[in-house]
């Protein structure tokens, strides 16, 4: 940046409707904060886009210039690629914009909205379609992950929900991507991640869901999770698509249904969600009621878009985090004993391991279909390591590495990509197995040079 001339940088202001912000300017600081307080990196230049001029100016800006591209959406993602150091951040979060055809089912949503803005929008119609489970998140980084949550035991990922895109290039150009145009780009943006360009609007297909659904927790104490998960691992084949049910290990929240003397005991909760028919929830998560006997429990009909919303207080942004996964087809009692001793040393009561069922419509879809290959996982699991102090980095980061590396040997080999942290490059093969090399492919074409690299980055050949 410091090559560049005054000159260049008025330009590029007087040429883009949003703000551009240079370091000393106010909201520069608050523009390059993300959600995990372990990133602090310090662009030269940020660009607040108010639309896809914007964008495309900014793209040719930071590649005329040769500098360093990040893109930010929602800057929710765990390694932070959503701000670099000394180069251009691209911020796409003005960009919220939500609109809803409840008669084709379609929603068209720009890059800056969250999962909150996308479910307010569409839950006014009583549809949805599959995403995260914390409503803060953006929706543009899930869904070029893959994405999946409450939903995708129904209708599959996020990605395969994904109708068509608009996608700004490395060269600027603005195409637009779907099953009959830029067909190999439109396979690599479901799951390849930012590689290929900016989207500056998604079209996802809906569905009729809630505006109630049933569901809700089950917190048992940890003495009783090695029995509770058996029988979870036995009853999860026989559930309908209709009934997600994740298993998470922490510290208990202070949640209003539990005993004061529970707040702070190692627990294991169940959280289900049933979109079916809410008279038959009940009936649907009776199962779960049988995997022990509760500290408490809080189950009914509430609406889905409170659902999206209730683990919002445990992930608020500003904390430090470090995630490591794995995607599992089996729990055997090995995983168990390894994953009981491991919430024996929670090192925060911010840490938690969670295990979020898939399977369903998800795992019917073929692996060849999407650039998402891992269809055969039957649970995501994620090591949540969080803490508020960065002296306590070493001991966080350790205990989640450790149960990582103790738990390899019962994984499938395979990652979800937007669970990777930022020292995991490494692991990039393995979250696209046998679609590895025809992403590079896609890669080759439309980002021949690597401009989009500050991400899980997938090489080009060239390169």
């Amino acid at each position: 940046m410091t090559s560049l001339s005054s000159n260049a940088i008025e330009e590029l202001r007087a040429s883009t409707r949003g703000q551009v912000l240079l370091p000393a300017d106010p909201g520069f600081d608050e523009a390059r904060s993300i959600w995990n307080a372990m990133i602090d990196r310090r662009p030269a230049v940020i660009v607040r886009c108010a639309g896809v001029a914007d964008v495309r100016r900014a793209v040719a800006f930071a590649r005329d210039n040769d500098l360093l591209l990040a893109v930010r959406g929602g800057a929710h993602n765990i390694a932070g690629s959503a701000v670099c150091d000394d180069g251009l951040m691209i911020d796409l979060s003005p960009m919220k914009s939500v609109r809803v055809d409840p008669v084709a089912r379609r929603a068209y949503v720009e890059p800056g909205a969250t999962l909150a803005d996308f479910d307010h929008e569409a839950q006014a119609f009583g549809l949805a379609t599959p995403l995260g489970i914390n409503s803060t998140t953006g929706v543009a980084g899930l869904t070029l992950g893959g994405g999946f949550g409450w939903l995708s035991r129904k209708y599959g990922m996020t990605v395969d929900n994904l109708v068509s895109a608009d996608v700004v290039t490395a060269n600027g150009e603005l195409v637009h991507a779907a099953a009959d145009a830029h067909e190999d780009l439109f396979w690599a943006i479901r799951g390849g991640g930012g590689n290929f360009g900016v989207v500056t609007m998604f079209e996802f297909s809906l569905h009729p869901v809630g505006p109630e659904v049933f569901g809700g927790l089950v917190v048992l104490p940890l003495e009783q999770a090695k029995e509770a998960l058996r029988k979870y691992r036995a009853a999860v084949d026989a559930m309908p698509d209709e009934l997600s049910v994740w298993a998470v290990l922490r510290f208990a929240p202070p949640l209003p249904f539990l005993p004061q003397e529970v707040h702070g005991k190692p627990i294991i909760a169940f959280a289900s969600c049933y979109t079916g028919a809410v008279a038959d929830g009940p009936g649907a998560v009776d199962v779960v009621r049988g995997f022990g006997t509760p500290y408490g429990e809080h189950l009914g009909p509430m609406p889905y878009a409170m659902w999206q919303r209730a683990f919002d207080p445990l992930l608020t942004p500003g904390a430090r985090n470090y995630w490591k996964s794995h995607n599992l087809a089996e729990l055997p009692d090995g995983l168990l004993d390894v994953l009981i001793d491991a919430i024996g040393k929670l090192p925060s009561p911010q840490c938690e391991i969670f295990f979020g069922q898939v399977g369903g419509q998800m795992a019917r879809v073929p692996v060849e279909a999407t650039a998402y290959p891992s269809r055969g996982a039957k649970y995501v699991m994620n090591v949540h390591g969080r803490w508020s102090d960065a002296s306590e980095d070493e001991r966080c980061i350790g205990w989640a590495r450790a149960f990582f590396e103790a738990v390899t040997p019962f994984a499938l080999g395979s990652v979800y990509v937007n669970f990777l942290t930022e020292d995991e490059s490494e692991r990039i093969s393995a979250a696209y197995g046998p679609n590895y090399d025809r992403l590079v492919a896609v890669k080759t074409r439309y980002d021949p040079h690597n401009l989009f690299r500050h991400n899980q980055n997938i090489k080009p050949s060239a390169v």
